[in-house]
């Protein structure tokens, strides 16, 4: 079971660079962070898992800065955003960001994508909360244009890109369906979100990694009735707090790389939780 790490980078905890030195040389597979451009201090969302919400959803680092610099100061690290709120972006923009740092990285980027849970923050770029799904799929489709080969145009309903000259492409070649970086999407299980998973990524990051015994064979055969390779699915549970019980369940299922959850902490913090977690290498 290769072991990755997710963890609230913010302007208080410990640094990309420290963080990222330190998941190399112990043996971790990859860093994945996530996101938010903001929290709207008037908001009516409530918090996903209930309680207030907590300080580091409002001080985080931006992802891709933060990816950037672990990149430069680590070799086979893995990096990946966990995740990527695709809506909140323009997709032009994004694509470049994307395949910059999967071509400076040697291909090791991971693109954790979701849909949010946040809709005053969503609303403050712009997004209208029913579209966000299909907005989504459109700006995928979009990336994966500015992705293709050749000069490959995308006209959709939400935005659209002449033929273009967009370099560099991301380090992995097409696959299927699938142009771009490793792409994973995260969110509940369902036939929403597994159509999206069938359609234009190479699997799932389910957020706490519960009730996979159930909703994996329902994703693996939406998977195979959109012909999609048995083999290719891969399924990352994500901010998992690890057992070795749990680990091995999810080896059983046929999973083999999982994403824990590290404190948002300061330097000693994150380093006796690395500490704590080296069993499970």
């Amino acid at each position: 079971m290769r072991i990755a790490v997710t963890i609230f980078l913010t302007d208080e905890t410990i640094t990309p660079i420290r963080l990222a030195r330190e998941l190399e040389e112990r043996g971790f597979a990859g860093l994945y962070l996530p996101e938010h451009t903001h929290i709207p201090v008037e908001r009516a969302t409530p918090y996903p898992v209930g309680g207030e919400l907590p300080r580091e959803y409002g001080r985080t680092l931006d992802a891709f800065v933060a990816l950037g610099q672990a990149a430069a100061v680590t070799e086979r690290l893995g990096l990946g955003t966990g995740i990527t709120l695709v809506a909140q972006h323009d997709p032009i923009d994004l694509a470049k960001r994307i395949a910059t740092l999967d071509h400076l990285s040697g291909g090791r980027f991971t693109l954790g994508l979701g849909f949010g849970w946040n809709v005053e923050e969503a609303a403050d770029h712009g997004v209208r909360w029913s579209t966000r799904r299909a907005l989504v799929r459109d700006r995928m489709a979009l990336m994966r244009a500015l992705w293709s080969e050749e000069p490959t145009g995308h006209d959709g309903e939400f935005g659209s890109v002449r033929p273009s000259f967009a370099h560099p492409k991301p380090v992995q070649r097409p696959r299927g369906p699938v142009v771009g970086p490793r792409t994973l999407v995260g969110g509940g299980a369902g036939p929403k979100l597994f159509a999206h998973i069938c359609e234009y990524a190479d699997g799932w990051l389910p957020i706490g990694g519960r009730g996979l015994s159930e909703s994996l064979p329902l994703l693996r055969a939406a998977w195979a009735e959109a012909g999609r390779d048995p083999e290719a699915l891969q399924v990352v549970p994500y901010a998992v707090r690890p057992a070795p019980g749990k680990l091995a369940h999810y080896a059983d299922l046929g999973i083999d790389e999982t994403v824990v959850q590290l404190p948002p902490g300061g330097e000693a913090e994150v380093l006796k939780a690395l500490d704590g977690l080296a069993e499970y290498l």
